[in-house]
This record gives C-alpha cells, structure tokens and sequence, in this order.
C-alpha cells in the first residue's frame, strides 16, 4: 500500500466514513444491478447470511444520510435500492421532470393515472372511465412496464386486473402508491360514477 494510499485510509478513518467489506459489497451490487433487489436476491447474489445483508444495508443507510450524498438508500415492498435525494428533487425536475412525459402520449397517460388511482382495475372500467376503448394503450403500457397484470376479477369471464408496476413507483418518484397526489373531488366523483 503507498502513502498517498495509507494517508487516505487515515482520513477516511478519522472522519468514521470508511464503510465494511459487506456493505462496499452490498453498495457495488445495487449500483451494478441497477434495479431494486430483496433480500434474497443480496443474499444469493453476494453469498452473505441474511443478518449479514441486513446489517450492510443499515449501514449504507446511515452513511448515504449521514455524509449527505446526492443518493439514498430506499426500500419499498422489501426490495432497495438507491434513489436521489428528495431535496434535490426540484434541481432535477429540469432534467427528468418529463422523462415519462416524453415518452407517452397524453391518452396513455390518462388511462395510466385511472389505473394508478383505481387498481385494481380492469381494462372494460379504465374504458368506462376515459370514454373510449382502451386495448390498444394497456397493451402498450404493459409492453413499458408501467401496469402489469394483478389477478383476476370474480365475474363472469374472470377479466384481468390491472395495477402498477415498480417502475411506475421509481419513474414517477413515489416510495409507494400512498404517496401519489389526492384527488380533487371532482375528479373522484368521475372516477367513482364511471367505475360500474
């Protein structure tokens, strides 16, 4: 190991920054991946026990919070992974505010936000809701895995249900479906006459 080497390891070590094997590893996997993994899939992926892996990523957690990185450690539905910082959330509105946006037409997201507030839903209630037949755009945003399939409705026919995807979740930067924006009463009372 040379100076320049050892001298930051000092460094690191005075300012109680320097992270555990376990949780360089953890940090590495979930940059890698690039996607929100369980703790299964650390597991299996890293070979560390389960307590192991919980422990990497409490300590993750606390170094991300505590050192005041541009990132933070999430976890929704048991899975994690890293997600920017609220704060910052305006400074990057420029950027990626209208990422999805761009990439889907004003009727696809329509029929997305019926089923982001009306899951689960299935497509003869999205095509209730927005007036029009639906096929075409729910077919599309499963291709973009935005809505995916959730079971079944107990009627005649046994029609798919439809709900949201994490995807949806991490493009829209929402933790979970409780944290979308309320709707105005109008809008429910659309919602709720339509959905028959």
């Amino acid at each position: 190991m040379n100076s320049l080497q050892n001298r930051r390891k000092v460094i690191l070590m005075e300012n109680e920054r320097i992270l555990s094997k376990n949780a360089r590893l953890v940090e590495v996997l979930l940059f890698l991946e690039n996607e929100p993994l369980d703790i299964e899939r650390i597991c299996k992926m890293t070979s560390l026990k389960v307590d192991e892996a919980l422990a990497a990523l409490k300590e993750l957690s606390e170094h991300y919070f505590n050192s005041f990185h541009g990132l933070e450690l999430i976890s929704s539905d048991d899975e994690w992974q890293f997600s920017p910082c609220k704060d910052l959330n305006e400074d990057l509105r420029k950027a990626y505010g209208k990422k999805v946006d761009k990439r889907l037409s004003k009727a696809a997201m329509e029929t997305l936000s019926i089923v982001a507030y009306s899951q689960p839903i299935t497509r003869r209630e999205i095509d209730n809701i927005r007036g029009v037949v639906s096929d075409t755009i729910v077919r599309l945003l499963r291709e973009r895995d935005y809505i995916k399939v959730i079971g079944r409705k107990d009627v005649p026919g046994h029609p798919c249900l439809y709900g949201t995807t994490r995807k949806f979740l991490f493009e829209f930067g929402l933790e979970s479906i409780s944290d979308l924006p309320k709707m105005t009463e109008i809008d429910r009372e659309r919602f709720e006459n339509n959905e028959t």
